[in-house]
C-alpha cells in the first residue's frame, strides 16, 4: 500500500520543497496582515508569502500556517507580528535614493520654510520620515539640514523623527553602520564629513548625527497619530505601494492633518496621489504642498 502519509506531510526548505498553504490559511493571514499593517496581499503574492515564511515556521516549530496564525493572535508581545512584517516587506534602500527629492528639499523646501519661520519668529523645523526603513533617508535629510543652515544650525531646533513598523530595520538605523554600496552615491564631501570608515570596509554615521535622529516603531495603520505638533516636512516614500486605494486615501488624509500649512509631502517616484485628490497641491513628481 502506498505511503500516503509521507506525501501529505508538510515540507520545509531543508527537503527542497515549500510547505503548502490552504486557501483558508492564506485568507486568514492575508486578512490579519491587511487589518494590522494595511498591506494588501493579492492572490499573486501567495507564493511570495509562502516562500518568505518558510524559515519562520520551521524555526518556531509550526507544522501548518493555521498553527502559525493562531500563535500570532495569541502573542501579547506582538514580537511574532513584528517578525512577520519584517519577512513580507522589502527594505531595499540606499543614500541619495531618488536624488531629485533631496535636491528639491535643499533648494526649494528649506529656503521657503526658513523664510516663513523667521517671519513668524520661530526656529523649530519638524520633519518626519514615515517608513524610514534602515535609516538612510533620515540621515540624508539631517546631513542636508546641516549643510543648508551651516554655522546657523545650532540656532535652530532641528532633528528628525523616523518611524517604521519593523523593529529589525530600526535596530540597523540606530547603529548607523552601512556597507559601501549603500553610501556609494553620496558626494565625497558628505561621506568624509558625516561618516567614519571602519576596518571592515563599512561606514558608520558619526555619533553627533546619530543623536539627532529619533527612531521609533510606529504603525501607520493606527487610528490616531499621537503627535502634539504638525510637521513641516513628511517623507513617506515607497511605503504606500503596498496599500490598496482606500487605505492610501485614509493614510494621506491623516498625513494632511499632521502637515502644517505651507508644509511639504514627499512620496516615492513610483507613487502618486492621483488627480482626484484635493488635499495637497502638486509641485513636482511625487512632491506635494499643503496650502
Amino acid at each position: 500500500m502506498p505511503d500516503t502519509k509521507r506525501r501529505s506531510a508538510p515540507m520545509f526548505p531543508d527537503s527542497g520543497m515549500l510547505m503548502r498553504i490552504t486557501d483558508e490559511e492564506f485568507e486568514l493571514l492575508r486578512g490579519l496582515i491587511y487589518n494590522r499593517f494595511g498591506i494588501n496581499l493579492t492572490d499573486q503574492k501567495r507564493s511570495l508569502l509562502v516562500g518568505r515564511l518558510q524559515k519562520v515556521l520551521r524555526q518556531s516549530g509550526h507544522t501548518s500556517f493555521k498553527s502559525y496564525y493562531e500563535a500570532l493572535l495569541g502573542d501579547p508581545t506582538e514580537q511574532a507580528l513584528s517578525q512577520l512584517v519584517d519577512r513580507i516587506s522589502t527594505n531595499h534602500t540606499y543614500f541619495y535614493r531618488e536624488k531629485s527629492h533631496f535636491d528639491f528639499f535643499i533648494e526649494t523646501a528649506l529656503p521657503q520654510l526658513k523664510k516663513t519661520l523667521e517671519k513668524q519668529n520661530q526656529r523649530d523645523i519638524r520633519i518626519w520620515c514615515a517608513g524610514c526603513s534602515s535609516g538612510e533617508e533620515a540621515y540624508m535629510l539631517l546631513m542636508l539640514l546641516r549643510e543648508f543652515f551651516g554655522n546657523q544650525y545650532a540656532q535652530w531646533d532641528g532633528g528628525i523623527l523616523a518611524t517604521d513598523i519593523s523593529s529589525r530595520v530600526l535596530d540597523i538605523a540606530r547603529r548607523g553602520v552601512y556597507p559601501e554600496d549603500r553610501v556609494r552615491n553620496l558626494p565625497e564631501h558628505l561621506r568624509r564629513k558625516y561618516f567614519r570608515a571602519l576596518p571592515d570596509g563599512q561606514f558608520e554615521v558619526i555619533e553627533e548625527l546619530r543623536q539627532e535622529a529619533t527612531f521609533r516603531r510606529f504603525n501607520l495603520m493606527n487610528d490616531v497619530f499621537p503627535f502634539k505638533k504638525p510637521f513641516h516636512v513628511i517623507f513617506c516614500r515607497n511605503v504606500m505601494i503596498y496599500f490598496d486605494d482606500p487605505t492610501r486615501k485614509n493614510l494621506v488624509a491623516k498625513f494632511h492633518r499632521h502637515t502644517v500649512a505651507g508644509g511639504y509631502f514627499f512620496l516615492g517616484h513610483s507613487e502618486t496621489l492621483g488627480r482626484g485628490q484635493s488635499l495637497y497641491q502638486y509641485l513636482a513628481p511625487a512632491v506635494y504642498h499643503k496650502q
